[in-house]
């Protein structure tokens, strides 16, 4: 039996992805966390084959949480599993330590298959993301500037090209407004960019939206 530990702040979220893996005989959710505290307890007291991790955490960033897994405890892979694009996350995600990445938007047939080959100490890579990888490994002074980008960089460029206001994006990531408009200042000075307008322009000629 594959044990699995689920961490997302959305209820239904979790009632979904709980709901589709019990379809399989051989995967059980033993423990559902909301956030970043409640994960790493959960680590601590419950053992498991897997830990599906959201990337969008209250107050902490999912990569975040990547990094600092390995002092919970014995090494668990994790499966990422998040509603943003695989083509600017799921290699920012492996390269963190993840054993794969899934899109919320994925077939549940998917999650499924992704859970049992990381579960077997393999990496799970849909053929999107390895070809992307390969397209990487020929090419990396290709990326676009937004690679240089961190995670709350990345998401607050493209919550603004939604045409999101910084206080909405500044609840939603549970940080301060001034905050944000640091990181908005930081994604204009290393895109070269010099306003809003800009950064939207940007995130669509660059298919970020």
């Amino acid at each position: 039996m594959i044990r699995v530990i689920l961490c997302d702040d959305h209820a239904v979220v979790r009632r979904g992805i709980g709901d589709t893996l019990a379809e399989a005989q051989d995967i059980q959710v033993v423990a559902e966390t909301a956030s970043y505290s409640e994960v790493r307890e959960a680590l601590r007291q419950t053992p498991c084959e897997v830990l599906v991790l959201d990337l969008s955490l209250p107050g902490r960033g999912g990569l975040e949480v990547l990094a600092s897994i390995k002092d919970c405890g014995p090494s668990v892979p994790v499966l990422v599993v998040s509603m943003y694009p695989e083509d600017q996350y799921a290699i920012r995600c492996l390269r963190a330590g993840a054993q794969g990445y899934v899109n919320k938007a994925s077939d549940p047939g998917e999650l499924i298959l992704a859970v049992r080959t990381v579960a077997q100490g393999k990496k799970y890579l849909s053929p999107a993301v390895a070809q992307m990888l390969a397209d990487n490994l020929h090419s990396p002074a290709g990326a676009g500037l937004h690679s240089t980008l961190s995670e709350r960089e990345l998401q607050t460029l493209l919550m603004i090209a939604k045409g999101r206001r910084l206080s909405d994006i500044a609840a939603e990531m549970m940080l301060s407004p001034k905050t944000v408009s640091v990181y908005r200042a930081r994604a204009l000075e290393k895109l070269k960019l010099t306003n809003t307008a800009e950064l939207t322009t940007y995130a669509i000629r660059n298919n970020l939206i």
